[in-house]
């Protein structure tokens, strides 16, 4: 009976290792590979951040309020006659406060920030039993004197902000004091998925 041979012990010894480390080297390989994948796939599904979301509070799908007023020079106005557009709505007393000119702002601003868009959307000022003038910065908004009645019909209240769509259906409340970079993602978002208005 021969003895084993050494040399060929530690080649068999030296060939499992180099197996070992080969398959080592594969699953690091794949693990880095994939990686992205799963952390990407994680971040979306798992932990949604606000690109993902709305900034404004969706309203139920059902169409807007009745407004009604009046222009500056006596017409017969109703938020049917914005039909075809965006309308982003703030609704006011005559005495327009830092709330209200904060809101303006706002609306103006995001309105801006569509570029080319913008002149899909319509700013209108509903003034609550009364009338006042467009501010001097504000030349596109549209002043309606409205009846407290018209404004009481508003979802949330006065003290927000609203987008109807180009069928005069509600579909988003803004907060008193928005932040504008959230509005602007909001009707961004809302003015590439439409093909109306």
């Amino acid at each position: 009976m021969s003895a084993p041979d050494p040399a060929s012990g530690a080649g068999a010894d030296a060939a499992g290792a180099s197996r070992r480390r080969s398959r080592r080297t594969r699953w690091l390989i794949l693990a880095v590979c994939t990686a992205p994948v799963v952390a990407s796939f994680s971040a979306y599904y798992l932990f949604p951040g606000r690109s993902a979301s709305n900034y404004g509070e969706l309203l139920p799908t059902q169409r807007a309020p009745q407004l009604q007023g009046e222009t500056a020079d006596g017409k017969a106005w109703s938020l049917a006659d914005e039909e075809g557009r965006w309308v982003i709505v703030v609704a006011s007393r005559p005495a327009c406060d830092r709330a209200c000119e904060g809101r303006l702002y706002a609306t103006r601003q995001a309105r801006l920030l569509q570029g080319r868009e913008q002149e899909r959307v319509r700013r209108v000022w509903l003034v609550r039993d009364g009338l006042s003038d467009a501010p001097p910065n504000h030349p596109d908004l549209r002043v309606i004197r409205a009846d407290a009645a018209s404004v009481d019909r508003l979802p949330r209240g006065e003290s927000m902000i609203y987008l109807v769509d180009p069928l005069g259906n509600q579909v988003i409340a803004w907060p008193d004091m928005p932040d504008i970079r959230g509005m602007g993602r909001d009707l961004a978002r809302l003015l590439k998925a439409s093909r109306i208005g």
